[in-house]
């Protein structure tokens, strides 16, 4: 014991000489009233750059192809301070950009990012993370080629999560290896569109570290995106945007645009293996079942680029497993909740408060909040336990053969008849109470009081054709003069001149960002919700079997999903027409088809409380507006 004294007094010297000054100089993650605080400097931090090897070789050229990962993290990050990682996977880098603003990449001599777009790194690197913006595969400086929510998409992006926990390599320009000996290993995959879809794809392959996802207006099923059971909204889209997202040379991934055009079963409508590739709640890739993440999802029921039923699908998914999550949903376009109008700090405030619980474990309560926040008009949002409603119920609105909707069943043996031409949306509202041969139209009387729609409407119609098959069309509008979110016009915003900023600055890399405020238009009229099918789709939607002419079927399925309030003395509308030209590249048939209304109805799901009884019926029959022209989507608003 005596030898063992000197030795322990010398250390505990030690100790009181030098644990004071290492307290001082030790850098540390400080959280503050629930929140991770901006103690790390924004211009100090390391800027660099790695490539991490995935496991597939896109391109065909005999090695795995490499993913470019571009860092920002806090100077004092490394083996003596571990932080998690927020990462921004994108093939949008070099082309249309990022946010609101197009913010692109902008690169040093050495090669490293000095211009990061978007806020992320602003925010969140002076609070202890470390930001990561990757050029998905096949994209800006990565290798490969795209393969549009195939493996190729996929598993680069779970390349980089692997990476950070140890279970891949990387290098550096050099060649030399790169080693993540700066993070945690935790992970949160966020973006917009492409970006949040890379994001569904990854958490759906189960791969470990990664903690949460925050997936914006994103795609769930690639079929869901450019099909609609059996409808084809775009032809040969796989290949045509693999081209606009790839700025190398057209030749060099030639050959995979080509297989993707092959393989995507147009010259059919119906779900196939390659669709099965790109389907994240029960595909070939990942499903649902192995999500380990938690996840944030923000979308808009007025999305008709990446339509809601990509985020209604995954969602009911999702809850069905009980995953942790949280929901934001708009009434706008595509468009990213940053730019809600009046909505951008708590946006801020918000994701700061998840990202803190699920990579830094702090406990501030975000997780025992209100699941969902809910726009109801143009900038008014409320709060609710989730999404739709849990309060709404269910109402069968039944067409009847003078024109009426409500809520008894028709005559047995009455029918409307309409053929299946392409029709704008705009002619298929114009003109209700006229008869028109494309399509059947019924209406309520004036409503007593408002209707909140929360959820998705079901179309099911029992009908027969006089050829093997017919698109349908089913509309529910809304008949009467207000202001509304104007989704249409600049996506549904304005961009003002006026900034605000959020984070910290450097001269090449501000956090500053436009304002913008929420379009709306006056109009006496407004498509709610809406759903086509292919009726030779009716029962499968990889298998097509014709109806056989006049034979009458079932034809029942869901539009895409809403939340909407019909005001008071407004009426509601239903439309059955044939092929939707507005959203499809179809042709009409032109089969004659019969509906027979005793059979038929569409199913809405209304918010409890209200006396669904009372949906009115008139005597007379309604005659609503000669013509209304609503503003067509503007070019380009089908992709970013």
């Amino acid at each position: 014991m005596s030898q063992l004294r000197p030795a322990l007094v010398a250390v505990a010297l030690a100790l009181a000489i030098a644990t004071p000054a290492q307290a001082a100089a030790a850098p540390a993650i400080t959280v503050e009233n629930g929140r991770t605080q901006p103690v790390f400097s924004y211009a100090d931090a390391v800027r660099e750059h790695v490539y991490v090897e995935s496991t597939v070789d896109s391109d065909q050229d005999g090695a795995l192809d490499k993913v470019r990962v571009d860092i920002i993290r806090p100077k004092e990050s490394g083996p003596g301070l571990k932080v998690p990682v927020i990462i921004d996977e994108s093939p949008y880098y070099d082309n249309s950009g990022r946010g609101n603003e197009g913010e692109r990449k902008e690169y040093d001599e050495a090669g490293n990012v000095v211009k990061f777009p978007l806020f992320y790194d602003n925010y969140f690197v002076p609070r202890g993370y470390a930001v990561l913006n990757v050029d998905m595969l096949g994209t800006t400086r990565s290798e490969g080629c795209p393969d549009i929510g195939g493996r190729a998409d996929v598993l680069g992006g779970k390349a980089v999560i692997d990476w950070l926990n140890g279970r891949a390599k990387a290098v550096r320009a050099d060649g030399t290896p790169a080693v993540a000996d700066w993070t945690t290993g935790k992970a949160a995959m966020i973006g917009k569109s492409y970006d949040g879809t890379l994001a569904n794809a990854v958490a759906a392959t189960g791969v470990k570290g990664l903690e949460t996802i925050v997936p914006i207006s994103a795609i769930s099923s690639w079929y869901k995106y450019q099909r609609s059971n059996g409808v084809i909204y775009n032809y040969d889209y796989a290949s045509w945007l693999a081209g606009y997202i790839d700025t190398d040379p057209a030749a060099k991934c030639q050959a995979v645009r080509d297989r993707m055009d092959a393989e995507d079963g147009d010259d059919t409508g119906n779900h196939n293996r390659f669709w099965a590739e790109r389907d994240y709640i029960d595909g070939l890739l990942g499903d649902v079942s192995k999500v380990r993440a938690s996840v944030f999802v923000v979308h808009t029921v007025n999305d008709l680029n990446v339509k809601p039923d990509n985020f209604s699908a995954w969602w009911k998914a999702l809850a069905d497993r009980n995953v942790p999550r949280k929901i934001w949903v708009g009434q706008t376009q595509h468009v990213d909740p940053f730019d809600f109008e009046g909505r951008r700090t708590l946006w801020v405030e918000t994701l700061h408060r998840w990202f803190d619980h699920w990579l830094h474990g702090v406990r501030n309560g975000i997780t025992r909040e209100p699941r969902a926040d809910v726009e109801i008009g143009p900038a008014r949002w409320i709060t609710q336990r989730d999404w739709p409603a849990p309060f709404a119920v269910k109402a069968s609105l039944r067409p009847a053969p003078d024109g009426t909707l409500g809520l008894k069943p028709a005559p047995r043996k009455s029918t409307a008849s309409f053929t299946d031409v392409a029709m704008s949306e705009n002619d298929m509202v114009a003109g209700i109470g006229t008869a028109n041969p494309g399509r059947v139209a019924f209406t309520t009387g004036p409503l007593p009081l408002d209707l909140r729609l929360s959820g998705t409407p079901t179309a099911d119609l029992r009908v027969k054709l006089d050829k093997p098959t017919s698109n349908l069309t089913a509309l529910l509008v809304d008949f009467g003069e207000a202001t509304r979110v104007d989704w249409m016009r600049g996506q549904g915003i304005t961009t003002l001149t006026e900034e605000d900023c959020h984070g910290e600055s450097t001269e090449a890399d501000d956090a500053c960002y436009r304002k913008v405020v929420t379009n709306v238009a006056t109009r006496p009229l407004e498509i709610v919700a809406r759903g086509w099918i292919d009726v030779q789709n009716r029962h499968s939607l990889s298998h097509a079997k014709p109806l056989p002419p006049g034979e009458y079927g079932t034809v029942k399925w869901l539009t895409l999903p809403q939340d909407y309030t019909f005001r008071k003395g407004h009426r509601i509308g239903l439309v059955i027409a044939g092929t939707d030209a507005t959203f499809s590249g179809e042709t009409g048939t032109g089969a004659n088809v019969t509906v027979d209304l005793a059979g038929s109805r569409v199913v809405v799901p209304f918010v409890l409380g209200t006396p669904l009884t009372d949906v009115p019926k008139d005597t007379a029959r309604f005659r609503g507006p000669e013509r209304v022209d609503l503003p067509e989507p503007e070019p380009g608003f089908h992709f970013f």
